[in-house]
């Protein structure tokens, strides 16, 4: 009897150690959420789908570039959700037929918009390669093409670490980190 007494007892403990490691898990998922928002997914699903971007790059890009705040605008004028150079923004709308004025540039849906199309155009100058696409993002296509010539960086982007700016070099970490949290929190 007192073996199965015992044996019943290390059942409970079990099983509520179990319950209490979910519960753990569970409210840990809950605040990664916070930390980690779908935000504005209307325009990221929208636009990331007409772009053929994975979503949770666009959500990582968002999140490191202006922490989801629309009205970013940083001390080298780089504007809204995904934080572009108004000349650069509108050189973009323009190849994209639109018109658009620095305030128009705050609004989400194009600022996505705008964002994804150049985000494009650098995936696809860089022959697919996403994370020099990310450090040209950062840094500037002619910053990448300078590095890749001089052999700092390789055109495959095998060695991002050899990044020389050190913005750049933990701006491109944290999107790949950022991704990677996504992912295993979002995707099913």
């Amino acid at each position: 009897m007192k073996r199965l007494a015992r044996l019943l007892i290390i059942l409970i403990i079990f099983l509520l150690s179990y319950l209490v490691l979910f519960k753990i898990v569970e409210i840990d998922k809950i605040i990664m959420k916070k930390m980690y928002p779908l935000k504005y997914s209307e325009y990221i699903e929208k636009y990331s789908d007409e772009y053929n971007i994975d979503p949770y790059m666009v959500y990582a890009i968002i999140k490191a570039e202006s922490n989801f705040n629309e009205n970013a605008k940083s001390s080298s004028n780089a504007v809204g959700l995904m934080q572009i150079m108004e000349t650069t923004a509108i050189e973009t709308a323009n190849k994209m037929d639109l018109n658009v004025s620095e305030e128009d540039l705050f609004r989400p849906d194009l600022n996505i918009k705008i964002g994804l199309s150049y985000f494009t155009n650098l995936i696809n100058k860089y022959n697919n390669n996403y994370y020099l696409a990310i450090i040209a993002y950062n840094a500037g296509i002619g910053n990448v093409d300078k590095w890749i010539a001089d052999g700092i960086i390789k055109e495959d982007a095998s060695d991002i670490e050899n990044v020389p700016f050190k913005e750049t070099n933990n701006y491109v970490r944290k999107i790949l980190r950022d991704y990677d949290i996504y992912v295993n929190l979002y995707k099913e």
